[in-house]
């Protein structure tokens, strides 16, 4: 994680936190303008199937976010769907990074949007 922000660094932590809890694929979380963080866990239902990131971006919309600073997924290295890509896009716009890590806080690629 030397290679980020301290902030971002964060983010990382907290992602890592969500997906040990719950024994899921990918933890995400982001912060939003304001400075707020949202974290999330993959959600694999049978009748819902949401990515961590995707459900971040939700809980950030639900509470009022309009804008996002930065987003991190921790993972065991699948490569970032576009669809999730695009929701960060939705709401933030062009360029917010979005860091992907390893499940042990290694900072894996950086994609921006």
């Amino acid at each position: 994680m030397s290679e980020l922000d301290p902030e971002d660094g964060k983010l990382v932590t907290l992602a890592r936190a969500s997906r040990a809890r719950e024994s899921s694929l990918e933890g995400a979380a982001i912060r939003d303008g304001r400075g707020r963080t949202y974290v999330a866990a993959t959600v694999a239902l049978p009748s819902l199937q949401l990515s961590a990131l995707r459900l971040a971006v939700a809980m950030a919309v639900s509470s009022g976010a309009d804008t996002l600073e930065a987003a991190v997924v921790v993972g065991d290295g699948l490569a970032i769907d576009p669809d999730d890509l695009a929701a960060v896009r939705d709401l933030a716009g062009a360029g917010i990074p979005v860091f992907q890590a390893g499940p042990d806080g290694t900072l894996r690629s950086t994609v921006a949007t």
